[in-house]
């Protein structure tokens, strides 16, 4: 078996490693293809495996003690899950799962630790990596608390397409009601805002950007302080 490319594709933490690393690292690694729906963690149970994706999305849901659920954020490429396994924790406080059908490799929990206690390299990414992941919870936080539907269905539809090749997003209205905790009317009324503005299209299960400009301007400050976060906590490695 080959080893996964370290290339611009690749994921963007693992991208980053001195090339030394990087090739111990992926001897270590397992390729796995992650269809939607797929649950990488479950709260309260063990963590086997942590996941780099390369491509796809995967969403991190907090469940209330009364079965209430909702997005808390969003991965793909720029990161790892389940986030909780750089302080140690052997089982996971949160479900995480696929949204977007994605491809990436896992490493096993155990390896992870013993990277994140060896290797300063790994570790130094994986901690700014967790810094930029707190900033993105944090201004959902704030999001959720000032801005209307409408505007944070933009923020994350921008998140979304920040983390895909193309401008298709495949989110049905179901997930779309996690991800805002909203009941599923107040999704199609928000998709039909957006839609009869020219923004984006919204067929069954399928969502397209069509004006990816107008639509950063329509989420105004939901959209756009963590993004730059991620970039400057990272620059410094490249």
């Amino acid at each position: 078996m080959s080893f996964p490319s370290q290339g611009a594709r690749a994921n963007k933490l693992l991208a980053l490693l001195p090339s030394s690393d990087y090739c111990a690292i992926a001897r270590e690694i397992t390729y796995v293809e992650l269809p939607r729906g797929v649950m990488l963690a479950k709260t309260g149970r063990p963590i086997e495996y942590v996941y780099f994706l390369t491509n796809g999305i995967g969403s991190v849901i907090v469940a209330t003690a009364e079965g209430n659920r909702a997005e808390a954020g969003i991965f793909g490429f720029d990161g790892y899950i389940p986030t909780s396994a750089i302080a140690g924790m052997e089982t996971s406080p949160y479900d995480v799962l696929i949204q977007v059908a994605a491809k990436g490799y896992e490493m096993p929990y155990e390896n992870f630790r013993r990277w994140m206690d060896s290797n300063r390299n790994f570790s130094r990414i994986m901690i700014r990596s967790i810094e930029a992941f707190s900033i993105q919870l944090a201004y959902t936080a704030v999001s959720n608390a000032i801005h209307e539907v409408t505007q944070r269905l933009a923020r994350w539809l921008l998140m979304c397409d920040d983390r895909i090749m193309g401008n298709e997003i495949e989110l049905t209205h179901e997930f779309l009601s996690i991800m805002l905790a909203v009941r599923r009317p107040t999704v199609t009324t928000s998709l039909h805002v957006l839609e009869g503005q020219g923004l984006i299209r919204s067929e069954r299960g399928n969502i397209i950007i069509r004006n990816r400009s107008g639509l950063e301007q329509y989420a105004h400050d939901a959209y756009g302080r963590p993004e730059t976060e991620y970039f400057r906590l990272m620059q410094g490695f490249s």
